[in-house]
């Protein structure tokens, strides 16, 4: 494995070996694997549990890892091609990245979307931008439109629940102050396609998930046998369900129009999962969400803190799956 940036990079079989591999590590640990190999984490975004998960499991196999948060400690990293640099940013990362790549045996990146212009975020314009600076193992720590990492920990969360491969899967939009990225949205019903689960995102009119989103995870549900369909009907979506994995995400029928989509999730504030959201679910559905959650207003408090709730199980499985995923790019 020379990059991890996309599930859809692998086949079926191989996630499921690194899957696999996940498992091993957990019960058999290799405190040595990477004795002597650097990890670098790039930051330009907030994190708490990738940041947290990927020093911790880069210990755990014995190696270090540095972390760099553009103006915070570091200068401010311009990213933009051709930009006359006369603002904030003392430094391009076309000199940035090159030099911390040199320090290190493999780098992360953290870069959120814009959210100004969908087709540049779409076709991941500043990702690649940076991406293709270095040649060294590259983990996309989260991007404009995908976050691999939360995915993976995502299918190992089902299947140490033993949620049937071709279960039902809803990913369900919820109410937040503001836009949100579309990542792990996309991610998500991606992931959940390629597993071969029965996949419906259930969203208000105005949120649904980009053609691009939709047709990617369509191709990976024809490949593993699952469907994908989307609907603003709750309680036929959650009919059956398994799985409600809630996330937030801003309106894709005006992107990039704050005043617009501040209009349009105005009068959705009941899209916040309470337990009568389950009166149709299997009796064993359980929730997901990535985190971080506004508790009351995406979930309430009487789900996350019920027995149905399994995001802390995720956040755990985010340090499992990334330990195998550095073992698979690093270890010689």
């Amino acid at each position: 494995m020379k990059h991890f940036l996309d599930l859809a990079d692998f086949s079926r079989e191989e996630l499921l070996s690194l899957l696999e591999l996940a498992r091993r590590l957990e019960k058999q640990p290799e405190p040595r694997a990477l004795a002597g190999k650097i990890l670098g984490l790039l930051f330009f975004n907030p994190s708490l549990r990738t940041l947290a998960s990927f020093q911790a499991a880069m210990a755990r196999l014995g190696g270090n890892s540095f972390v760099i948060n553009p103006g915070h400690g570091s200068w401010v990293l311009e990213t933009r091609r051709g930009a006359v640099m006369d603002g904030a940013a003392a430094e391009h990362v076309r000199e940035a990245i090159p030099a911390l790549a040199s320090y290190c045996d493999a780098l992360g990146i953290r870069v959120f979307a814009e959210g100004r212009d969908l087709a540049s975020d779409l076709a991941e314009t500043a990702f690649n931008a940076m991406a293709e600076l270095t040649e060294k193992p590259l983990i996309n720590l989260e991007s404009a439109l995908n976050h691999p990492c939360q995915a993976l920990a995502d299918w190992k969360t089902m299947d140490d629940l033993a949620v049937p491969r071709a279960g039902r899967f809803v990913l369900s939009w919820a109410w937040h102050p503001r836009a949100l990225p579309l990542a792990v949205p996309a991610a998500a019903v991606h992931m959940a396609a390629l597993r071969g689960m029965e996949v419906i995102v259930l969203r208000p009119e105005g949120f649904a998930l980009p053609e691009p989103v939709m047709e990617r995870a369509r191709r990976a549900a024809a490949h593993s046998g699952g469907t994908l369909r989307e609907t603003s009907d709750r309680d036929e979506a959650l009919a059956g369900a398994d799985i409600l994995y809630v996330k937030e995400w801003g309106a894709t029928a005006c992107y990039g129009d704050t005043a617009a989509d501040a209009k349009l999730r105005s009068t959705l504030a009941g899209w916040c999962v309470r337990n009568d959201w389950f009166a149709r679910t299997k009796a064993e559905c359980r929730v997901m969400h990535c985190l971080p959650v506004r508790r009351n207003t995406a979930i309430a408090d009487e789900v996350l803190d019920g027995a149905r709730s399994v995001v802390q199980r995720e956040a755990a499985n985010r340090l499992t799956v990334q330990t195998a995923v550095l073992h698979q790019l690093l270890k010689s």
